[in-house]
């Protein structure tokens, strides 16, 4: 909801800049580990301006072909240790990968949102808050900026935030943070998000000729279909949720099948509800190998990949973004989320990160999209957290 915007601080050519920039990027393929060419055309963008690009080694571990990019932009320098420049440092963050695609991507503007084309998501998230923090570094770099800046670009963020778990976050100078990095309407802010936990299993039988010896195989597959079929699946309550999302296995139709995997996930606001539904999930495949007409063993891992947050009330990167929410017209809205974003990694390394609403809609679906008027109006938000965040350092002072 808003209250009356005002009139919007991106100019003529900036919108130009913005929107033309937003389809570019979107018609760069980067699916979660095959970042580089939206990578290399960041760096390129920033390197224009003059501003220095740091690459780190977090592909190595995420299993991408690139690493994170770190940017600096103000009045230190970049060499200089954190803390140096004597002002007080901001981080902006965007992630680079999308989730897989379904169809090529063409972006076309129809009544002033963008859409994909083809049938298939467009890549909004998060190629919509990268277009928006080149587009401040553009403005920044020729008008000034009242804050240092630190622009974070992560890999795997669709793969349970690989890169910015994998990131070192003791290399920032920023007190604190925002990400742009949730699909509803701008003004939302992400107050509580959940816990994340990866169960992997691998169901073990034995291989048989399906038409004439099926008596002597044991099916990996009827294992983990009586597994998936006993498990509270989707939403159990208001906090929590448990999805399996992918199951594989078998050689060839005529051969009862000796292996077969699934992978699924819980998620809850509440840590020790997460924990027991995993035992649960765990249980469930356990049993589902043990019985008598499976028989087959199964080796069952759990990963904590992120942990939830509650922000406090009075966090101050909360009540700077509200005030720049208000500073553009937007009514804030403290939500709750189900999903988890590169806040989860930065939080959980100690640096005070608020996940904002973006604009976008039905991210990861197919007819994903977002408007250039969301667009903008994102950016008038990413320049109002400088001026409300600089603000907050002259009242500390």
């Amino acid at each position: 909801m808003t209250l009356g915007t005002p009139a919007s601080r991106v100019q003529t050519l900036e919108r130009r800049y913005l929107s033309a920039t937003f389809a570019e990027l979107c018609r760069i393929e980067s699916p979660s580990g095959h970042e580089r060419a939206c990578a290399e055309r960041v760096q390129a963008e920033l390197r224009a301006l003059g501003v220095a690009v740091q690459e780190d080694g977090a592909g190595a571990v995420t299993g991408s072909d690139c690493g994170n990019l770190l940017a600096r932009i103000g009045s230190g320098e970049a060499s200089a240790p954190p803390g140096d420049s004597g002002r007080r440092s901001l981080l902006l963050c965007a992630h680079l990968d999308t989730v897989p695609l379904q169809a090529e991507i063409e972006p076309v503007l129809v009544d002033g949102v963008w859409e994909n084309a083809n049938d298939g998501i467009l890549g909004a998230d998060n190629k919509a808050a990268i277009a928006v923090l080149l587009a401040l570094a553009r403005h920044v770099t020729r008008e000034g900026a009242p804050v240092d800046i630190e622009l974070l670009f992560t890999v795997g963020e669709e793969t349970a935030l690989a890169g910015a778990r994998a990131f070192d976050a003791s290399r920032l100078r920023s007190d604190f943070g925002y990400v742009f990095d949730h699909a509803t309407a701008i003004g939302e802010v992400i107050v509580d998000s959940p816990s994340h936990f990866r169960i992997d299993a691998s169901f073990h039988g034995a291989a048989a000729h399906a038409g004439i010896r099926p008596e002597t195989g044991r099916s990996a597959i009827l294992a983990a279909a009586r597994a998936v079929a006993s498990m509270r699946l989707g939403r159990l309550d208001e906090e929590s949720t448990v999805n399996v999302g992918m199951i594989s296995g078998g050689t060839a139709m005529n051969v009862v099948p000796d292996r077969c995997s699934l992978l699924a996930e819980v998620r809850s606001l509440r840590d020790a509800r997460a924990e027991t539904l995993v035992a649960e999930v765990v249980d469930r495949i356990q049993q589902a190998a043990n019985m008598p007409d499976c028989d087959c063993d199964v080796d069952v891992t759990v990963q904590r990949t992120f942990s939830g947050y509650r922000l406090p009330p009075s966090s101050p990167p909360l009540l700077v973004a509200e005030a720049a929410l208000r500073a553009c017209g937007h009514e804030p809205q403290r939500i709750v989320s189900g999903g988890g974003s590169d806040a989860n990694a930065l939080l959980a390394q100690g640096l005070q990160t608020v996940n904002l609403a973006n604009g976008t809609d039905r991210n990861h679906e197919p007819g994903e999209s977002v408007s250039v008027a969301a667009l903008e109006e994102m950016l008038d938000v990413a320049l109002a957290l400088l001026d409300q965040a600089a603000l907050l350092t002259d009242a500390a002072r």
